[in-house]
């Protein structure tokens, strides 16, 4: 089974309905029916929290987002080793430094998000959606 990791602009994709949401949707739908397995960093739970807050502000819409995506994805955790490693990633983005090694610690296949540009030097393939949704 293929294993992806979600940037946090794919699922912020599907919520805002931005352009692509359809695509966002039909990678969520995948891994909830464990045709792929899905994860998503621990930090981009609180970064999501962070942004439900300011533009939702609707705390129960805000705890039901957070508890499904938490059913739907595996969840990994972010520790010490994971960002030292990232300070020496050739991306020169932290936060995308963060998703490549934890990616690359669970031997993650992908890293699906829109911002291929900023995972260019990735050591873990970045696609965007609608290139993953054509090769699974």
């Amino acid at each position: 089974m293929k294993t992806i990791l979600i940037d946090l602009n794919i699922i912020i994709d599907y919520l805002d309905k931005r352009p692509g949401h359809e695509k966002a949707l039909e990678i969520i739908i995948q891994c909830c029916l464990k045709k792929v397995k899905g994860y998503l960093c621990a930090h981009e739970i609180t970064t999501l929290s962070y942004f439900l807050e300011k533009n939702v502000r609707d705390r129960n819409k805000n705890t039901k987002i957070i508890t499904v995506l938490l059913k739907i994805f595996e969840i990994i955790e972010i520790n010490k080793t994971i960002l030292e490693k990232s300070l020496f990633s050739n991306l020169s983005d932290y936060e995308d430094a963060v998703i490549e090694i934890s990616a690359k610690e669970k031997n993650i296949d992908y890293i699906i998000t829109r911002n291929i540009k900023d995972f260019k030097k990735s050591q873990i393939k970045p696609l965007l959606p609608e290139e993953y949704l054509a090769i699974k």
